[in-house]
Parts: structure tokens; sequence; C-alpha cells
């Protein structure tokens, strides 16, 4: 499919499985710390909304003003953060660059990388909108010790 020039109705309908869908307050000031953080592909950017693209997998960003008649609407906080108690794990991403450039970006790191005992290297990422985002890869056999 070309996330490009797929119409709002044919992209919905072609949507299967588990979808996710975060609101927030700058589309495309997201779509750039996705872009440079974790180096995902966006389409159809616009101040509304953005298709997002990490190793396959699409989900969508939307404004708040998007959702104006959704019951979703009434249960945003005022005041950050927004994502409290989402964790948004990427599997494909290296923590330790990830870290470099969220912290370049200006976003407030959480947890630095750390090999975990359930054999991920993971770190910790708040983005502005308050989502934790945890890059992260299987650590290598001779690196567990």
């Amino acid at each position: 499919m070309d996330y490009e020039t797929v119409d709002a109705d044919t992209f919905g309908r072609s949507l299967r499985g588990m979808g996710l869908n975060l609101l927030v307050r700058d589309v495309r000031a997201h779509v750039a710390f996705l872009e440079t953080v974790f180096e995902m592909a966006a389409h159809r950017v616009s101040g509304d909304f953005a298709i997002m693209e990490y190793h396959g997998q699409v989900f969508q960003l939307h404004s708040d003003g998007t959702y104006h008649s959704n019951p979703l609407q009434g249960l945003l906080p005022e005041n950050p953060p927004r994502g409290a108690g989402i964790e948004i794990r990427l599997y494909e991403t290296d923590a330790d660059l990830a870290v470099q450039r969220a912290e370049a970006a200006g976003a407030t790191i959480l947890q630095p990388p750390t090999d975990k005992p359930h054999g991920l290297r993971e770190a910790y990422i708040l983005c502005a909108d308050g989502y934790a985002w945890v890059p992260s890869r299987p650590i290598s056999e001779p690196d567990k010790g």
C-alpha cells in the first residue's frame, strides 16, 4: 500500500490486528522526534495526522483537534505528561544510539541503556507528550556473563 497516496477510507478498511493511535499536541513535532530518535518513516504528515511506519508496522498520530467528538477527548489531562502508564516498545532499535539522539532532541531519559535480566538492553525515553518509548534489542549471548 502506498501510504502517501492512500485515501482515508481505503487506509481505514485495510487495518487489521491491533492498532496504536497516539493523541499528540503537535503532530509535526512528534513526527520529527520519531524520525530523529528512532529512524521511523512518516507518511501523509499534516498538522492533524500522520501515518508512522516502524519495521513494517504502522500506527497513527492524531492531533487533539481531530478528536473533537471522540469520547477520549474529555479524559486528556490539561498538564503533561499525557501518556502515563503506556510503554511503546521498539524491539529493533539500539537503546544507546536512541538515547544519544533523544538527548540531542531534548527528550527526557527516564532510564539510561541498561542490560536487563529478561535478555534485553533497553532504555526509557519520555517524549514531550509523555509517552514512554522503550528502544530495546536482545543482549547477545557472550555479553550475558
